[in-house]
C-alpha cells in the first residue's frame, strides 16, 4: 500500500499522521489555563468546568471501538478525512457557540471525531515504516498524544491571554486542513476485502454504561443527586448497560473485546494501573489551572507556562522508557513510576497561597517524570505475555481505560471539591464565633465588606478542598501500586 509510494509521499502521510496525533491530544486540555475567560463568555458555572473535558474524550470513547469496523466499511482514507472533517466542524461550533450548553454540545461532536485518529495515524504510521520501526513508531505515537495534551495548557494560556479564547481553536484549523490535503494527496484508499463484523450490541451496552455513569457523575452535584428523575434515569441506564456488557461478554461468542483479552493476568493488571494513571493525568490538570488563577491570582498565560515542567518530563520520561532493553525488569520501572507520581501528589498536600511557582513546577515536574515511565512500562507489562491475535483488541481496551480513567477522574475530584468546599467554608466560618465583637462589627459593616469577608473564606475552603483532591489522586495510585508484586515475568519468547 503505502509502504510502495514515493519517499517523498511516505514522509508527508508521517507528518500528517503525528500531526493528526497532536492535534487529538491538544484539543483535550487546551481549554484548561483558557476557563476564566471562556467562562465568563459562555455564563459557565464553576461546576460545569470538568463537562469541556469529559464531554470530548467520552465521546471519544464510545466511537473508538467502531473504528476498525468503519474503516473496513468506508475505507482507512475515506474514514480519516471524514473525522478530520467533523472535527473541524467540531471546532468551528466551539468557536460558535454562544452557551455552555452550546460549547458542550460543539465538543461532544469534536470528541466523537476524535476517536477514530489515534488508531488510523498509528495504523498509518506502522503501514509506512518498515516493520523493523514499528515499535518505535508506536512509542512516538504516544510521545506524540502525550505531547499534545501537555502542551495544551500553555498553548492555550499564552493564544486566549493575548489573542482571546476563540483562537485556541482556530490554531488547529490549519492542521485539520493540512492532514485533510495529505491524505487526499497521498493515501491510497484501502478496504478489506469482506465488510468486517462488528458486535453492535455489545457495544451499545458498553457505551450506554459509560455515558450513563459519566453524566450521573457530572451532572449529579448541581442536581442534588437522586432527589432529580434525571439521575435516577442515568443510574438505571450505567447499571443495565454494564450489566448487559458483562452478561454478553460471558455469554455471547463474540464479541467487540475478546473475552480471552480478561484470561491474561498480566493484560488485566495493566489495564487496571493504567486506569489508576489516567485518573491522575488530567484531573491534575483540571485541578492545578483553576487553583492558580482564581485562588492564587496567576495570570492566565502564566498558569499555562508552569505546566510546561510537567510536560517536558512526561514526554522525555516516556521517550527514555521506551528504549530500554528488554532484560530491564518491567515491574521496577513501573515501581518506580508509580512511586515518583505519589511523591509528587504527597508534594501537591502543602500548596498555598503563601507559596510562589516552583513547588507547583517541581511537583509538576515529578509527577510528569513518573507517568512518563509508568505509561510504557505498562504497555509492555500489558502485552508481554497476551497472544498476538489479541493485540488489536487490547490495544484498543488499553487506551480505552486510560482515557475512561481520566474522564471519572475529572468529574470524582470535581464532585468531591464542590462537596468539600461546602463543608470547610461551614467549619471556617463557625470557627470565628469566638471572635464575637469582630464578628458583631463586621455584621455592621457595609454589604462590600461582609462580601469580601465571605470571598475569603470561600478561598480559604476552595484551597483546603482542591488540596484534599491531590490526596485522592495519590491514594489512587497508591491502592493500585501492590498489584506490581502479581505481574509475571514473560518468557523470552513473548517479548
Amino acid at each position: 500500500m503505502t509502504a510502495g509510494a514515493p519517499s517523498e509521499g511516505r514522509r508527508v502521510l508521517t507528518i500528517a499522521a503525528f500531526a493528526a496525533t497532536f492535534m487529538q491530544g491538544v484539543n483535550i486540555s487546551i481549554p484548561n489555563a483558557a476557563l476564566p475567560h471562556m467562562q465568563g463568555t459562555l455564563s459557565m458555572a464553576d461546576d460545569q468546568i470538568g463537562w469541556i473535558f469529559t464531554a470530548y474524550v467520552t465521546a471519544g470513547i464510545v466511537v473508538l471501538p467502531m473504528t476498525r469496523w468503519l474503516a473496513g466499511r468506508l475505507g482507512q482514507k475515506a474514514l480519516f478525512q471524514w473525522s478530520i472533517a467533523v472535527f473541524a466542524a467540531g471546532l468551528v461550533f466551539d468557536v460558535l457557540a454562544q452557551t455552555s450548553t452550546q460549547f458542550v454540545l460543539a465538543r461532544i461532536i469534536q470528541g466523537a471525531a476524535s476517536g477514530p485518529l489515534g488508531p488510523l495515524a498509528l495504523a498509518l504510521l506502522l503501514d509506512v515504516q518498515p516493520p523493523a520501526r514499528h515499535a518505535q513508531a508506536g512509542v512516538a505515537h504516544t510521545a506524540c498524544t502525550l505531547l499534545g495534551i501537555s502542551s495544551g495548557p500553555p498553548l492555550g494560556g499564552w493564544l486566549s491571554d493575548y489573542h482571546g479564547w476563540h483562537s485556541i481553536f482556530y490554531i488547529s484549523l490549519p492542521l485539520a486542513g493540512f492532514v485533510f490535503l495529505a491524505m487526499a494527496l497521498w493515501l491510497p484508499e484501502k478496504k478489506a476485502e469482506r465488510n468486517p463484523h462488528f458486535d453492535f450490541f455489545g457495544w451499545a451496552a458498553f457505551s450506554l454504561g459509560i455515558v450513563g455513569l459519566q453524566m450521573l457523575l457530572d451532572r449529579g452535584e448541581r442536581l442534588e443527586w437522586f432527589a432529580a428523575p434525571e439521575i435516577w434515569a442515568e443510574a438505571i441506564a450505567a447499571a443495565l448497560g454494564f450489566y448487559l456488557f458483562i452478561v454478553h461478554v460471558l455469554t455471547a461468542q463474540a464479541h467487540f473485546l475478546d473475552k480471552a483479552l480478561f484470561k491474561d493476568r498480566n493484560f488485566v493488571l495493566s489495564v487496571i494501573m493504567v486506569f489508576a494513571a489516567g485518573f491522575v493525568l488530567l484531573p491534575t490538570l483540571a485541578l492545578t489551572s483553576p487553583m492558580l488563577e482564581e485562588l492564587f491570582g496567576y495570570p492566565v498565560d502564566t498558569t499555562g507556562y508552569m505546566a510546561i515542567p510537567r510536560g517536558v518530563a512526561l514526554v522525555g520520561a516516556l521517550m527514555l522508557a521506551g528504549r530500554m532493553p528488554p532484560r530491564v525488569d518491567n515491574r521496577v520501572l513501573i515501581l518506580i513510576g508509580l512511586a515518583l507520581v505519589v511523591y509528587a501528589n504527597w508534594r501537591m498536600l502543602g500548596y498555598s497561597p503563601a507559596m510562589d511557582w516552583r513547588p507547583v513546577a517541581i511537583a509538576g515536574l515529578l509527577q510528569g517524570l513518573g507517568l512518563g515511565i509508568v505509561l510504557p512500562a505498562l504497555g509492555r507489562a500489558a502485552f508481554s505475555t497476551l497472544d498476538r491475535t489479541f493485540h488489536p483488541d487490547g490495544a484498543a481496551l488499553f487506551n480505552l481505560s486510560r482515557l475512561y480513567g481520566s474522564t471519572i477522574g475529572i468529574a470524582v475530584v470535581q464532585i468531591f471539591f464542590y462537596g468539600n468546599t461546602q463543608a470547610m467554608h461551614l467549619a471556617l466560618a463557625k470557627d470565628l464565633t469566638p471572635y464575637r465583637a469582630a464578628a458583631h462589627g463586621l455584621a455592621r459593616a457595609a454589604g462590600p465588606t461582609l462580601a469580601r469577608f465571605n470571598e475569603l473564606v470561600t478561598g480559604q475552603a476552595a484551597t483546603v478542598a482542591i488540596v484534599g483532591q491531590f490526596k485522592i489522586l495519590m491514594l489512587a495510585v497508591l491502592a493500585v501500586s501492590p498489584l506490581v508484586a502479581l505481574l509475571r515475568t514473560p518468557r523470552t519468547a513473548n517479548r
